[in-house]
């Protein structure tokens, strides 16, 4: 099938100091969230800044790509800030591209890591109308790439410590609400969580752990609402309490080192397990890892050239749309909001 080019989607994150509260006012539209927590956030990017590393990530993936031999152009838009995906949606028009596959910067179902791609599509769409058709590829948190990279990052996490550890699965955590609403009805729900348990398993696997845990962290919702447990730092205090003296921690809901690693994880998760005299690792993302980079030259050729999928799981094969249409019409809704009465 015939593609005129690649565009790659991802969330966005703020350049400078003064691009951190409205970033966060884009993420956090409609979604209720207090300006407490606004401020919180807000002073963990200005810890760094005002800089997220996601941007650059993006680029220098972007160019591995390029390097490993796409054939297609590359175009980078984001759902949360500049380059924005209607602007660059805008430029693929004006350049002639008429059909463009769509790469996700997530691996997994859900609504946040998978629909609301979707929506950003449909957005895109809405805005540049006479604009190329888009086709999302599809989710890969079980591809032996993804999976082979993930196991090499621990292994070399662990070879860091000097005494054995316990190897600790992390992954952004969502309103049990929302898991619960997470893949086609058809699949039961639970989508997201039962995809990270099952990517957790297959690194493990390939390891030969037998015994590992699976964790959430980075959660932002008001405290009555109840999110996916438990959190990396509670869990870490576990740990400590059960005798564990070493951690390595691998955050195997992310591709690349977003803000919620390097806040959550490499700092306020290893300044806890340093107050505990526990030793810490952080197992790398594959963002580097050439592995990536085929990867996602192999998702496009699955639609251009009849590439079979490979997959280590049993799970259906997810997350391919055609101009934003949804999997299913209730696939992965978004979290309802408490209303008051």
């Amino acid at each position: 099938m015939s593609f005129d080019a690649l565009l790659w989607l991802s969330f966005g994150g703020p350049e400078g100091p003064a691009d951190v509260r409205p970033f966060l006012e884009n993420v956090t539209r409609g979604r209720g969230v207090p300006p407490e927590r606004l401020d919180e956030v807000e002073a963990h990017y200005q810890h760094f800044g005002g800089v997220s590393p996601i941007n650059s990530l993006n680029l220098s993936a972007i160019e591995a790509v390029r390097s490993a031999g796409l054939d297609l152009p590359i175009y980078f838009g984001n759902r949360n800030w500049h380059p924005m995906v209607e602007d660059t949606l805008a430029k693929m028009t004006s350049d002639g591209v008429r059909r463009a596959l769509v790469f996700p910067t997530s691996a997994y179902g859900g609504y946040s890591a998978c629909r609301q791609y979707d929506e950003d599509i449909l957005r895109a769409r809405a805005a540049v109308p006479d604009g190329p058709e888009l086709v999302k590829l599809r989710q890969f948190f079980d591809h032996p790439l993804f999976i082979g990279a993930f196991a090499d990052a621990v292994r070399a996490a662990m070879a860091s410590l000097s005494g054995p550890s316990r190897v600790v699965f992390t992954a952004h955590s969502v309103p049990v609400s929302a898991d619960k609403a997470a893949g086609p009805p058809e699949l039961g729900g639970n989508l997201y969580s039962r995809q990270v348990a099952e990517a957790s398993r297959l690194v493990a696997l390939e390891l030969g752990l037998t015994e590992y845990d699976v964790v959430w962290q980075s959660r932002s919702g008001p405290p009555q609402i109840p999110w996916l447990e438990p959190d990396i730092v509670d869990h870490i205090e576990s740990l400590h309490s059960a005798g564990v003296s070493g951690v390595v921690v691998c955050p195997i809901g992310f591709v690349s080192d977003h803000l919620e690693v390097v806040w959550d994880l490499d700092t306020e998760a290893r300044d806890r397990a340093a107050e505990l005299g526990m030793e810490f690792a952080r197992a790398a993302t594959p963002n580097s890892d050439p592995r990536f980079a085929e990867l996602v030259i192999e998702l496009v050729r699955e639609h251009t050239d009849g590439v079979p999928a490979r997959k280590l799981s049993s799970f259906a094969a997810l997350g391919c749309t055609v101009d934003g249409a949804f999997c299913a019409p209730l696939c992965c809704e978004p979290a309802k909001r408490p209303t008051s009465r």
